[in-house]
């Protein structure tokens, strides 16, 4: 008996001391450079429904329902979808946009878990017609998944998906 209290003991002492080691928060983002003026840019890319056309997620299930609601790019749009298990269940509201410099939304992942992340996407321009977009997101590491981020970072979670994105998104604007 005293063997099995110990082993509980000392499990519930590791998790407690992977929980404080862990990192509480993430930020993952990509950046790059496209050939367009930077209001064009912009443009595309506070749109919701446009995001489709570049998201490395449309790709991963083709057949993904999305609904919309509100004003397509402007703060207060929705956009909600079901899809299957490597997309999940899930909605992206724009929060707040900064014409020409910044569009703030809310990810609220649904399915398979629960969770929520700010994403934002920025626009710079870097002259002669070109434009530096950065698309990121940010949020809180929560128990017990800031565990598993102790042994594999939110970055090589979805950063190739970031980069993926981010050449869909050059390709679509620069054709």
């Amino acid at each position: 008996m005293a063997t099995i209290l110990y082993i509980v003991l000392g499990l519930f002492v590791l998790i407690l001391v992977l929980s404080m080691m862990a990192p509480k928060t993430y930020d993952v983002s990509r950046s790059i450079e496209i050939a367009r003026p930077k209001q064009e840019v912009f443009d595309y890319l506070r749109s919701l429904k446009k995001m489709g056309e570049w998201s490395p997620w449309e790709k991963k299930d083709p057949n993904m329902v999305k609904t919309f609601t509100g004003t397509d790019g402007e703060p207060g749009c929705v956009s909600h979808w079901v899809g299957n298990k490597e997309v999940g269940e899930g909605e992206q509201e724009i929060k707040k946009v900064v014409n020409g410099e910044r569009v703030e939304s809310e990810l609220r992942f649904l399915k398979p878990f629960k969770s929520t992340s700010d994403c934002y996407l920025t626009t710079e321009d870097i002259g002669n017609g070109h434009t530096k977009v950065t698309w990121g997101f940010s949020g809180n590491n929560k128990f017990p998944m800031s565990i598993m981020t102790l042994f594999k970072s939110m970055d090589s979670m979805v950063g190739k998906d970031f980069e993926e994105g981010m050449q869909s998104l050059k390709a679509n604007l620069e054709k």
